[in-house]
């Protein structure tokens, strides 16, 4: 039997057998700390290729992994043949298998010839110790329906399955699919059971969050993934999420965005792209609503060479500040939000690997609790948490201004016990002593980053 006739007889089979579990729970292991890993949109767009996506593997494995980095995740456009033609082009082309799902490009994911997919890829990726993911669109390929190609698992067809009046806004690949129809679950579990053949781990899915809110495609989605048997992370994008929609997403997703895309910028006066002080309000919003399993997501960290094709504007090395880029990454550890590089590894500085690789910071967004905002205004902010598995607590102060400021606050002003504290400078690992009150200058755009014990 050829190789990718028994591949399909594989999947038929499962699908076959599979029976779905009663409950909609996810298990409390997947994703118990906010997700860690590489994302390839910010320095390649639609472009990446394999040879790309081994080498920044290669990096973190031998550079990041050891301070829990370790997803490697290929966003979007893996299925286009023409790149040429540009991002989320009307005239793309596509890499479809007979049963309307989208394959890997052979011409820039070669290991995929014959059928394999992306387990080749998938395959490196584990034996480096890290996990593999992929982005994709919500909904069925329009190929697909013009051909109307038949669904594997049943006696479906793609008609039978797409709301051909639902595109993504922004992306004219697919159609939406249509919750009521029994054929979009059996498209959904289609995919999923593919993708779990691959040796994915995270599947992040695009236009579902918001512009627009799909929650019925969330079901289904969060859905298929269950069935496959095989732990895989769901992050969910863009937004912002809705904050009413918070117990939802929390029950069907791992990882939901709570804005629109964030790019290196300190401040944005649109929607898109997002501004890192624009995140600030946001985070102190749906801080309550982050827990093991469910991770409010407040998007990458476009740091480093975004190169050499970025996913907005022109390759570059970030715009940010050193300042603004720890106050970023102060940000998303002291919310606990996931960390998902943005930049090219392979070309990253010693500065930018020292950014990602403090263990004092890490440990905040991955073992951490109680976190929320004491205080959040146009020019400051202060957030607060405990250690997860220690004494004392964590304390970050963030100057939103565009000029240095001094802060000065009692310990009740931060809402801990009046009493002396020694102070640890997380970023710089340096004990300053004990202290009675709490006073500092920071720079414009500025961020510090403390454990606080009680003095002795």
């Amino acid at each position: 039997m050829p190789r990718t006739a028994f591949v399909t007889f594989l999947l038929v089979a499962a699908m076959t057998f599979i029976t779905r579990p009663a409950s909609s729970q996810e298990p409390p292991e997947l994703a118990a700390t906010p997700p860690m890993g590489w994302n390839s949109w910010d320095a390649y767009a639609e472009t990446v290729s394999e040879s790309d996506i081994r080498a920044n593997a290669k990096w973190m494995a031998e550079h990041l992994k050891k301070f829990s980095w370790q997803y490697v995740v290929v966003d979007s456009g893996w299925y286009v043949t023409n790149h040429s033609a540009g991002t989320n082009a009307a005239n793309a082309e596509f890499s479809l298998d007979r049963f309307g799902r989208y394959t890997p490009a052979v011409n820039t994911i070669p290991s995929a010839a014959q059928g394999a997919g992306f387990k080749p890829l998938a395959d490196f990726v584990h034996s480096l110790g890290l996990k593999f993911g992929l982005h994709i669109l919500r909904g069925i390929p329009k190929e697909a329906v013009r051909k109307n190609l038949p669904i594997v698992g049943g006696s479906f067809h793609a008609v039978d399955a797409a709301n051909t009046s639902d595109t993504c806004p922004w992306n004219p690949f697919n159609y939406g699919l249509d919750a009521a129809k029994p054929a979009a679950q059996v498209y959904y579990d289609s995919i999923a059971l593919l993708y779990a053949s691959w040796g994915v781990d995270f599947l992040k899915v695009d236009c579902i969050s918001d512009h627009p809110y799909k929650g019925d495609e969330i079901r289904l989605i969060s859905q298929a993934l269950r069935t496959t048997g095989r732990p895989i992370v769901l992050s969910l994008s863009p937004g912002p999420t809705a904050l009413d929609k918070a117990d939802e997403v929390s029950k069907y997703a791992q990882m939901w965005r709570i804005s629109d895309d964030v790019w290196d910028l300190w401040h944005s006066d649109t929607q898109f792209p997002s501004g890192i002080q624009n995140q600030f309000a946001r985070a102190a919003k749906w801080a309550p609503f982050s827990g093991p399993g469910h991770w409010p997501d407040a998007d990458m960290l476009p740091i480093g060479r975004l190169e050499p094709a970025a996913g907005w504007g022109k390759p570059r090395a970030t715009r940010l500040t050193r300042d603004e880029q720890r106050t970023q990454f102060t940000l998303w550890s002291i919310f606990r939000s996931p960390l998902i590089m943005g930049g090219n590894l392979t070309l990253c500085d010693e500065w930018t690997e020292s950014l990602l690789t403090n263990p004092e910071v890490i440990a905040v967004d991955q073992r951490s609790v109680g976190n929320h905002a004491v205080l959040t205004t146009d020019k400051a902010a202060v957030w607060l948490a405990r250690p997860a598995d220690g004494e004392g607590y964590y304390l970050a102060i963030f100057n939103l201004d565009a000029a240095p400021q001094e802060f000065r606050y009692s310990w009740k002003d931060l809402e801990l016990p009046a009493a002396k504290y020694n102070l640890r400078d997380l970023w710089d690992h340096k004990d300053l002593g004990s202290f009675e009150s709490f006073t500092i200058t920071l720079q414009p755009h500025a961020a510090s980053l403390y454990k606080a014990l009680l003095s002795r």
